[in-house]
């Protein structure tokens, strides 16, 4: 049977159901939510925030980052699980958890839309970075042209629905500007700015200075899946089909051993992306706290992509300039396209539990989605050609998106110990990992939340 398109992706229908695969190589072919997720993560995570902590710190909080990407992991799996499971939207489940309700609408959602827009400010940063990238690369171009153009270029792909298309050469560029950034830091042992072992113990001796303290938090929030990355989840996870595959829930052994099939390919999935971008995240952060941290230089204003561009100018040569260049252009690009695409889900689903709309109905969901394809990146340049501060514009998003861990957190709990399926429950050693991420983020959450609004 021919995969279900995608306007027939939150689908249950038995028509749709699939038997897991039970080898390697068929689980890899089903892989692609947590790839989706890596694109994201790379451009505003990695390439900026990342690097401008390693500037600021030093080597001293690489083992931030480091934590950053392994701990968050196990609570994107609860809430791929709990779609598996139920077939529900993210916003959805979020709706029905325990607590007050205003107009009919949890108090979750409310605090989801607050964040989110205070967050729209991170994305106008991500706008300015491919604007400003373009603009080092020809300077004949002024910035604020080179916004409108990546703006419109985001709301067309979006619109048009190419998605399968653009995720799959997206994930391939962004894998390959990573894999360069590996291999820059394998030729910066050559040079003066070579990492010694004293480096690597400094940066994983879990000292934080207070002078990086907000730069710390705010990569801890953005590196690694964000909250905004944990949430956005399972709309990929419904859209690759493992929900549908796995059919509506029956009180049957093979509806059971359907889903944990395919709740261990989202494992798979998970765990193989969680590899690539932590990998990608320390090769970014040493690159930072090496070259321009030893160099006195920190990442700011609309010389950002330039500073930005001395980690690989120092370690591999002028000749990398270009690399780099179009190298930022496509993890930023990437980003952004992903973050539209995320959001145009997220908010229409969202505008769904507040009554706005019917989220099931195939033909108003489309419409929302493609609404909402050209107000995004409308919005998200209009905020940076105001503020124009693209650093400060993802600190300020990633702090806010570290303090909705602690929603995400809470949702979590419910979902793995009053929502959970009986017969889908995880071992020991799973529910040790969900603890200590719960104990980390929590940790994490509370400072910025103090940051933020001190």
């Amino acid at each position: 049977m021919d995969a279900p398109n995608l306007l027939n992706s939150y689908s249950l229908d038995r028509a749709y159901i699939q038997e897991p695969p039970k080898s390697l190589l068929g689980m890899l072919r089903h892989l692609g939510p947590s790839l989706i997720v890596t694109a994201n993560i790379v451009g505003s995570g990695e390439l900026i925030m990342t690097t401008t902590l390693g500037a600021k710190a030093g080597f001293v909080t690489l083992w931030v980052v480091l934590v950053s990407c392994l701990v968050k992991v196990a609570i994107q799996l609860e809430f791929g699980r709990l779609a598996i499971s139920t077939g529900e939207t993210t916003l959805e489940a979020l709706n029905k958890l325990p607590g007050p309700r205003w107009r009919g609408v949890c108090w979750s959602i409310w605090v989801w839309f607050g964040v989110k827009i205070i967050q729209f400010i991170q994305y106008g940063g991500i706008v300015g970075g491919v604007a400003l990238a373009m603009h080092v690369a020809i300077p004949s171009v002024g910035v604020w042209p080179w916004t409108g153009l990546a703006a419109l270029a985001c709301a067309l792909l979006v619109f048009r629905g190419s998605y399968p298309f653009i995720e799959k050469i997206a994930i391939i560029l962004t894998a390959l500007f990573s894999l360069f950034t590996v291999f820059c830091v394998l030729v910066l042992q050559k040079t003066s700015y070579a990492i010694s072992v004293a480096d690597v113990s400094e940066g994983l001796s879990f000292r934080l200075p207070e002078a990086a303290l907000g730069a710390a938090l705010a990569a801890f929030g953005i590196t690694g899946v964000s909250a905004d990355e944990i949430i956005s989840y399972p709309y990929w996870c419904l859209e690759k089909g493992y929900a549908r595959f796995a059919g509506p829930r029956e009180a049957s052994e093979l509806w059971v051993r359907r889903a944990r099939g395919w709740i261990k390919v989202m494992y798979l999935d998970a765990f193989l992306s969680m590899v690539i971008y932590t990998l990608a995240t320390a090769a970014f952060y040493v690159l930072g706290a090496a070259v321009l941290h030893g160099r006195g230089e920190v990442p700011e204003g609309n010389e950002m992509i330039r500073t930005l561009s001395h980690i690989y100018t120092e370690s591999v040569g002028s000749g990398a300039m270009l690399v780099f260049l179009i190298g930022a252009v496509v993890v930023l690009f990437s980003t952004l396209f992903v973050a539209s695409a995320s959001s145009t889900r997220m908010f229409t689903d969202a505008f769904a539990q507040c009554g706005v709309l019917d989220f099931a109905n195939v033909r108003q969901r489309e419409r929302w989605f493609r609404i909402l394809a050209w107000f995004f990146p409308a919005s998200w340049s209009v905020l940076f050609l105001t503020v124009r501060a693209p650093v400060f514009m993802v600190m300020a998003g990633g702090l806010s998106i570290t303090v909705l861990l602690l929603l995400v957190v809470y949702a979590a709990y419910i979902f793995r110990y009053q929502r959970l399926d009986k017969d889908l429950r995880p071992g020991r050693l799973y529910d040790l990992m969900l603890w200590i991420s719960f104990i980390a983020i929590i940790g994490v959450g509370v400072r910025s939340a103090a940051v933020l609004f001190d």
